[in-house]
């Protein structure tokens, strides 16, 4: 059972409910000498005590991302900052498969040195006799901080949301990919630094995890980004920064495009990975941007600095702005009927897996 997964949650719910309900209805129960009853009764106080601190730690692990898997919480640390906990590598990376049809791994990236989560869903199509020799599109979610993977299923509403709207033909089929951003809990804008590799755990370490173990398109017009809170500002800097890798971003609430120096202290490292430099390098991506106006954390200000500076051929689309909404998923859902559209209109479309098995000669016909 996932340590961040709804299962595993509920069920600590429902432990704490009975182990009160117990209580109330064997407190007056309990036979035996006095110190034998007192023993009785502290012992379900303790378990309805911790019953109940281990669904608010849950909760406060699934909201801010502190440990992404068991393996996360009961691993041994190498002691250093360049890694987190140590997971399989990535061609030996094993899924495990939700009730909801999310796979789930937790495996360690060969280029990065990070370990981290990385759930992933495959369309309907994706199993139907007719697309068995299709590559998909891939879509890649980037959460926020704090928060994990799996805010995208709690919160975001995930895969149902996506699903129906591939069912209504709004957005294409395609993988969707959704990693950690912060392996170890350690929040770095999605930016490489001289500690720790996110950046190339996004691109380099997931991206191969997905080409290896999914029938995915690999050129970048067939990857793109979305992303929420410092996820979006992730989902159009890293376009920007790595546009062989992907083709497309679109961001909801966006952190700041200036960086964030209180992740970033580094004046220069700071700079280097902010949107507003990276548009000087003029990359060819396609990015879009959605905000609230009542938004103060992503005000639409933030939009308009990165429009100023933007140049061909990089493009940044006309941004939404909700006239109301607030830096939450209630807001964020509002925007899915705009966004994913976007993305998925800026996707390649699933093809034909070429053959790998030549085409037999013809034997020229004989004259006599």
């Amino acid at each position: 059972m996932s340590l961040t997964g709804s299962a595993f949650f509920y069920v600590l719910i429902l432990a704490t409910v009975l182990a009160a309900i117990g209580t109330l209805a064997l407190w007056g129960r309990v036979r035996g000498p006095r110190p034998v009853r007192w023993l009785g009764r502290l012992a379900m106080i303790v378990i309805c005590q911790l019953t109940a601190i281990a669904v608010v730690a849950t909760w406060i692990n699934n909201s801010y991302g502190l440990y992404s898997s068991w393996n996360d919480l009961l691993g041994d640390d190498n002691g250093t900052a360049t890694a987190a906990m140590p997971g399989p590598p990535a061609n030996r990376a094993m899924f495990t498969r939700s009730s909801n049809g999310i796979l789930e791994t937790y495996f360690r990236g060969k280029y990065s040195k990070l370990s981290g989560e990385v759930l992933v869903w495959t369309p309907p199509q994706y199993d139907q006799a007719q697309y068995k020799d299709y590559k998909f599109p891939v879509m890649m979610l980037l959460h926020g901080v704090p928060g994990s993977p799996s805010s995208w299923i709690e919160g975001g509403g995930m895969p149902n949301a996506l699903a129906a709207m591939m069912a209504d033909g709004t957005v294409k089929p395609a993988i969707v990919v959704i990693p950690v951003i912060n392996p170890g809990g350690i929040d770095t804008d999605c930016s490489d630094t001289p500690l720790r590799k996110n950046a190339t755990w996004l691109t380099r370490d997931v991206p191969e995890l997905i080409d290896n173990q999914f029938r995915a398109l690999s050129e970048p017009k067939a990857w793109g980004l979305l992303g929420l809170s410092t996820g979006g500002l992730c989902a159009i800097k890293l376009p920007m920064q790595y546009p062989k890798v992907f083709g497309s971003g679109a961001a909801m609430d966006a952190d700041p495009f200036t960086g964030d120096t209180s992740v970033l202290t580094d004046p220069e490292l700071r700079l280097v990975n902010s949107p507003i430099w990276l548009a000087k390098q003029r990359p060819d991506v396609s990015l879009f941007a959605a905000t609230s106006a009542q938004d103060r954390f992503s005000p639409p200000s933030n939009i308009t600095a990165l429009q100023k500076v933007i140049q061909w051929p990089t493009t940044l689309a006309e941004p939404l702005i909700l006239p109301d909404g607030g830096h939450n998923w209630n807001t964020w859902q509002r925007m899915y009927p705009t966004v994913f559209p976007w993305l998925s209109e800026h996707l390649d479309d699933a093809r034909l897996v070429p053959r790998t098995v030549p085409t037999p000669a013809k034997t020229p016909k004989s004259d006599h």
